[in-house]
This record gives structure tokens, sequence and C-alpha cells, in this order.
């Protein structure tokens, strides 16, 4: 019987992998699905830009704007707060459309990948993380000049609370999930229904003719949004079940009245954006909110099952 002595390794002991051995290397991506999801980073990346023009108000009073012409509008130096904030809140709703496209762009072309999903999350953590919480400090002026180290405590909670919602779909979601609905409020929809108030702020202090009511509406609403955020934030981390929005509403065949419906709807919204915006936003917010809490009310839920 002939024995075969082992061929000798070169390899380290321990396990150790030899100098230039490493992790796969990604050999392609997909190029379409790829470019919507840097879109979605762009755009927050212009709207944190945007949002640092604002400076910190040296006053409590609220500031008002004044028209600018288009040049100024798009200018890299410093201009009306008011016009920032409304570019970075519209900034970070086209990332939401690029986040909603680029799924859809990668199942259509079969492109589906692990580098995809890791991109948009990351992606995701700047847009929807990072700037609505930046956005939501230069939101408040009225709020600053008093409490200035509360909202930026709040602004770094949110942004905390995003990634790790973040990372916790990563996680537990799988490639075979169909996404009808979420664990917890979707980071898009938190970061919608803090980018809403920017387009209400511009709409109370230029569109709308200044009287005592819209200024006290502007402080009141000042002074109760960080809260709102930091509720925003509770539920991105909570197990509150929330739809998925565009599946619901474009995806397979409906109705003709769901049709006729959706278009009117968004009209409505295109003609008073200002007021619809964060009302809408709100009510995605809190619907799902209030029918879980309801669910509990009629049927408690078993010990097992955890808010978060």
């Amino acid at each position: 019987m002939i024995r075969h002595e082992p061929t000798p390794s070169n390899d380290p002991p321990s396990g150790r992998r030899r100098f230039g051995r490493g992790p796969r290397r990604l050999r392609a991506v997909a190029v379409l699905p790829t470019l919507f999801t840097l879109g979605n980073l762009v755009c927050g990346f212009f709207a944190i830009a945007v949002t640092s023009r604002i400076h910190k108000p040296e006053t409590a009073e609220t500031p008002i704007a004044q028209i600018i012409n288009f040049q100024e509008f798009w200018s890299l130096k410093p201009t009306d707060p008011t016009h920032n904030m409304m570019l970075a809140g519209w900034l970070i709703f086209l990332a939401m459309i690029f986040d909603a496209l680029d799924g859809h762009v990668a199942r259509l072309t079969k492109a589906s990948s692990q580098f995809g999903a890791q991109l948009d999350s990351l992606c995701d953590a700047v847009t929807f993380g990072v700037a609505p919480g930046l956005l939501l400090v230069k939101m408040v002026p009225s709020f600053v000049y008093y409490y200035s180290g509360a909202v930026w405590i709040i602004a770094a909670v949110y942004a905390c609370c995003a990634v790790l919602r973040l990372a916790r779909f990563n996680v537990e979601t799988g490639e075979k999930d169909d996404h009808s609905t979420f664990q917890g409020l979707p980071s898009p929809a938190a970061a919608a229904s803090i980018a809403g108030f920017a387009i209400l702020f511009y709409t109370l202090r230029v569109e709308t003719t200044q009287s005592d009511w819209t200024r006290s509406v502007d402080n009141v609403v000042q002074h109760v949004l960080p809260f709102f955020a930091l509720i925003v934030a509770l539920l991105m981390v909570s197990r509150i079940p929330y739809p998925h929005l565009v599946n619901r509403m474009f995806r397979g065949k409906k109705s003709f009245g769901h049709l006729v419906g959706l278009i009117f709807g968004i009209v409505a919204i295109a003609m008073i954006r200002g007021y619809a915006v964060p009302i809408v936003s709100c009510a995605f917010v809190f619907g799902p909110l209030i029918m879980f809490a309801w669910r509990r009310w009629r049927e408690p839920a078993p010990v097992a099952e955890s808010l978060f």
C-alpha cells in the first residue's frame, strides 16, 4: 500500500490567510440601480450643504423671508434661511423618489444584489438620518435660541435611531420578503415627516400674507417640532407595523376608482402642497400607531411580543 505524504502548505498556522488571499472581490455591479441609489445620496448631500448655509439665530424672533431672484436661489453663497429650508426639504423628497425606484429598477433588470442592498442602506443613513436631523436644528430658530443643546441632542438621537433602524432592517429582512409591511416607521417616511415642515414654514413665511395668526402658528410649530422628531425617532426603532405605501398604491392591478382617487389626491396635494405635505406625512406617522394601540387595547398581545 502506497502512502501519499500530505503536500506541505505555505499557509500560516492558526487558520490565518496568506497575504493577498483575502475576501472575495466585487467583480461587477448593476449600473442602472446603482445610479438611482447614488442619486439618493447626492440629494442627501446637497440637502446637508443647503441646510448648512443657515446661520445660527441671533434673536428669538422668527425670521420673515423675502423673495429672492432665481440666480440667488441656486447660488453657493448664504441666502435666505427659509428658501434654504424649503430647498433642503424638496431635496429629501426627491431622494425618496430615487430610493423608491432603485429597488424596482433592480428587480426589473434582474440585478438585485447584496451590494445594492448595503449601498442603499448607507445612502439612506445620510439622506434620511443625518440630513433631516441637521434640517431639524435649522428649522426651529426660536427653540434653538433658548434650548440649543436640547435640540442638538434630539437631532443626534434621531440620526442614531435612523441608522439603528436601517441596520436592523438589513439583518432581519430576507431576499424573499415581499416588503408589504415594515417593522417600525421606515426612515424615508420619517425624513418626509420632518422635511414636510420645512415646506410648511416656507408657506407660512413667504407664500402666505403675514399676520398674527401665521406668526403664532409658526412659533408653536417651532416649539413642538423637536418633540415630534423625538417621537418619530422612537417609532423608527419600534415594532409597530407600517404599510409599504408604494407597493400598496402602485403594485399590481387596481380598480378604476383607486386610480381616480389617486389622481385627485395628487392634484390636491400639488395645489396646497405647503399644508398638505406635512399633514399627509404626519397622518402616515400616527395612523398605524393609533391602529396598533387600538388593536392592543381590544386584543392584548402576548407578553413575549414587545413594542421594540
